[in-house]
């Protein structure tokens, strides 16, 4: 059983940063593609970016593409989101998530209903 546990959200002003973490229990996370979704208030759950198990190559929905940067360390099982120039409507819950044996992202990044784990949400909040 995979479990995933993200970190780092916070309340920033408009054109701020944040680094989301997501950190796994198993030492096999190279195994796993691992994203980011983003449920934003009266909106559905989407995905945002995702990375493949060894890196490369990574998923990014058009609105975060040249703003947020997805990396990994598998040694120390953990995955990261580098959000720069956060705008307000980039608010919302993040959670990280994972498909069981899957190690790329085009299995599960497109439709939130194919992820088998997923983190605790972390909230990130752009203020105007």
């Amino acid at each position: 059983q995979l479990q995933l546990v993200t970190s780092g959200g916070d309340l920033v002003q408009d054109g701020g940063s944040l680094r989301l973490s997501c950190s796994s229990s198993v030492d096999n996370l190279n195994y796993y593609a691992i994203a980011w979704f983003r449920q934003s208030p009266g909106k559905a759950r989407e995905g945002v970016s995702c990375i493949s198990s060894f890196g490369a190559p990574t998923n990014q929905t058009d609105s975060v593409k040249g703003r947020f940067t997805m990396s990994r360390d598998n040694v120390k099982r953990t995955a990261y989101l580098q959000m720069n120039s956060l705008r307000p409507e980039d608010t919302g819950v993040y959670y990280c998530a994972a498909r069981r044996f899957v190690t790329v992202c085009s299995p599960f990044f497109g439709d939130s209903n194919d992820v088998d784990y997923w983190g605790k949400g972390t909230r990130v909040t752009v203020s105007a």
